[in-house]
């Protein structure tokens, strides 16, 4: 079964994309799984992995290439990334980098000023320069236009005032896309984006935030105090900022339902590998018939699931990927990791339960896949009004 262990070749890749699996495959069993339990158990991500990322070409791999980047855009490369970090059972690493290239990149490489692509994309795809995105609030959700942070304008400054949480990246990050209202008296066309810098005045990191599961990737809290935010760091027209999270939406939805099959097929093959070694009542437990249906439903649904989300990518190659399709995948492929991680739990008995075995941190990363992104009741919300109810 092709889900049950890696992925077989699909058509939805060419060969260079395989080359290019491997090539990253490699860099994770060198770079980042021999030490991935430490960095467990320090909460962070140390900042010279991205750069060893970047000098390997894994990074921002749509920057045009007289910029430092590889000049292909071209979504299937972020989909081998997201599918080898959950195969290798580093999601923490995993989120950090693919917020960078699938979330954070689009901000920059589209809409902005030929300066700021200058500034700031060298460093990116280096990974020099680790990226950011802070929408989510302490009093705001999924309810982007309730955004609070303020930003007045000061000459050719932003003052900001406010406060984020839950940003992922938070404590690593050396720019962070900010989501302020510039306009109080406008919900969705008030709110702009700003780049905040590491080192500008009055701009300080919180708490490396102590979470259920992913520990290995800093999520902070963030707080600006009359931080002075250069005009040229805005991104794109003053009130621009809602229509431009919305439209960089459908990918970062797609990404997440990318990791989130991923790590469903990552799940399956380790518990196969369990259950044909454990032995119970004298036969490997793997023989037993409840054993087998169980597996049986999963590898069934990976393999449907897998069809839709390879079709997706498609489309979003193609730019007809639609919000409302981005949020079925977003939707459907969290719940079935959460089903999958526990179903996989149980069958490895207590051991599942064991921080050592990496079905366990499966289990509590997978949790947290159903709220970011948009809380999956956001996105039946979506798909339940393109119904036309």
């Amino acid at each position: 079964m092709a889900t049950a262990h890696r992925p077989a070749r699909r058509a939805l890749f060419a060969p260079e994309h395989e080359d290019f699996r491997e090539s990253f495959r490699t860099f994770l069993e060198r770079e980042v799984v021999p030490h991935y339990l430490d960095w467990e158990r320090e909460g962070i991500v140390p900042r010279e992995v991205y750069a060893a990322a970047g000098a390997h070409g894994f990074l921002a791999m749509a920057v045009p290439e007289e910029l430092g980047g590889a000049g292909v855009e071209d979504f299937r490369f972020n989909v081998v990334i997201g599918e080898e970090t959950m195969a290798a059972g580093v999601a923490g690493f995993g989120l950090g980098i693919t917020l960078h290239n699938d979330i954070c990149l689009p901000y920059v490489l589209h809409g902005t000023t030929p300066e700021q692509r200058e500034r700031w994309l060298p460093g990116i795809a280096a990974g020099e320069l680790i990226t950011a995105v802070a929408m989510t609030e302490p009093g705001t959700g999924s309810d982007l236009a309730g955004i609070a942070t303020r930003a007045v304008r000061d000459g050719d400054h932003y003052v900001v005032n406010g406060a984020k949480t839950f940003i992922t990246n938070g404590i690593n990050a050396d720019l962070v896309i900010t989501a302020v209202r510039t306009d109080p008296a406008e919900r969705h066309a008030g709110l702009s984006l700003v780049m905040v810098e590491r080192g500008m005045e009055g701009f300080e990191r919180g708490r490396n935030l102590e979470k259920v599961g992913l520990h290995s990737q800093d999520t902070a809290e963030l707080f600006f105090t009359d931080v002075r935010v250069p005009l040229a760091n805005r991104l794109g027209e003053e009130g621009e900022g809602f229509a431009r999270l919305m439209r960089n939406l459908a990918q970062e939805r797609l990404s997440i339902a990318v990791s989130g099959l991923a790590a469903a097929a990552a799940a399956l093959r380790w518990t196969l590998d369990y259950v044909r070694e454990r032995r119970a009542f004298g036969q490997p437990i793997g023989t037993f018939q409840a054993t087998r249906f169980t597996l049986a439903e999963i590898a069934t649904e990976l393999d449907v699931t897998q069809a839709f989300v390879d079709q997706c990518v498609g489309e979003l190659n193609a730019g007809t990927l639609t919000p409302e399709r981005a949020a079925m995948a977003k939707l459907w492929c969290t719940e079935l990791q959460g089903r999958v991680a526990d179903r996989c739990v149980q069958l490895h008995g207590g051991y599942g339960y064991m921080l050592e075995y990496p079905i366990a941190r499966a289990f509590a990363d997978a949790r947290v896949t159903r709220i970011y992104g948009g809380a999956n009741e956001i996105m039946k919300e979506i798909v339940g009004r393109s119904l036309g109810l």
